[in-house]
């Protein structure tokens, strides 16, 4: 079983953690823990296999996350996720989406604590990659201080050792998925309280983070910290987190050297068919904070879609931020 470091990772994102959006992420941090996208059993065992689940080779540690709640395919599809090299498989026990409850997995598992357990028991029988299950703290009327104690034992009975909490309930009824990131309020005590309560378990806190202080103060009551939407619109924040959170040697690389290092990625990408903008959609947000930053997002925005758009698009719109600001490095 892979010993994977789960004290800082980015959480999956439908349409932003692509193989693009990692590669790109994985140049500003070495030791991030990654997520893929979620991708549903059916498209798995049906689908275009290579196109959902080919990855760079750059972008471990990397975990893949599954939905579905068939115990028989969510096994296939680990043992798939295991020929492709995956570090990680998480099942997705928290997505409030129409497309994920019509489907019967996601956040409306909560309420089938049991089936979760079978499902995780079928997975963990078909690998040896670390299973991890990623939740609310609870649904709808759910009293979460009465369901998630329980949820979190009985999974744990079926082997699942790491548990990444988003500590939100989820309300499948009356709230969009946009709102359901935003709208029901945090309780990060209960997060705390589940790691108390069980210190034999990994526990990891994801929902509403946004800086490393808030981290740090975080990793004093769980395991690790999961960001979300802060490292998708700041992905800079990730420049500090090797050398803070995993002992390394404090990055020297600027955004500019990042913007470099991405040249190659994006040629390679062009000479096989792909647009610039399927890359560079997911650096607009490089420069945030800086000035400068407006210029640069407006650039890529513009430019990028356009047919033809090559790789000067990215060094052009680099020469739109003041030097002092590309070229600053790590503080």
């Amino acid at each position: 079983m892979t010993d994977l470091n789960r004290t800082f990772s980015v959480a999956p994102m439908m349409d932003w953690t692509d193989r693009h959006d990692r590669f790109f992420l994985r140049q500003i941090s070495a030791r991030t823990l990654l997520y893929t996208e979620m991708v549903t059993t059916g498209a798995v065992l049906h689908g275009d296999r290579e196109y959902l689940l080919s990855y760079n080779r750059e972008e471990h540690p990397i975990a893949l996350q599954l939905g579905g709640s068939d115990p028989t395919d969510l096994a296939e599809a680990t043992r798939i996720a295991e020929d492709f090299g995956y570090d990680e498989v998480n099942l997705n026990v928290g997505c409030p989406s129409d497309r994920v409850q019509s489907g019967r997995f996601g956040a409306c598992l909560m309420a089938e604590p049991e089936l979760v357990a079978d499902c995780i028991g079928a997975m963990q029988a078909a690998t040896r990659l670390p299973v991890t299950v990623k939740s609310r703290i609870g649904i709808d009327a759910q009293e979460p201080r009465e369901v998630l104690p329980g949820f979190i034992e009985r999974v744990a009975d079926a082997g699942c050792k790491t548990f990444i909490i988003h500590a939100r309930k989820a309300w499948l009824e009356g709230l969009s998925p946009k709102e359901n990131r935003d709208v029901p309020p945090l309780d990060y005590q209960i997060v705390y309280d589940m790691k108390q309560a069980r210190p034999d378990l990994e526990i990891i806190i994801n929902g509403g983070i946004d800086t490393l202080d808030e981290v740090d103060t975080h990793l004093a009551h769980v395991d690790g910290v999961m960001l979300g939407r802060v490292a998708y619109h700041n992905p800079w924040i990730l420049a500090a987190v090797d050398a803070r959170y995993f002992g390394d040697t404090p990055n020297t690389l600027t955004r500019a050297d990042i913007v470099e290092a991405m040249l190659p990625y994006v040629e390679a990408h062009l000479a096989r068919g792909g647009a610039l903008h399927h890359v560079t959609r997911h650096m607009v947000g490089l420069f945030q904070g800086c000035p400068g930053a407006r210029a640069w997002r407006r650039h890529l925005s513009e430019e990028a879609v356009k047919p033809g758009a090559g790789a000067e698009v990215l060094t052009d719109a680099l020469a739109l931020v003041p030097e002092e600001f590309s070229s600053e490095r790590v503080a």
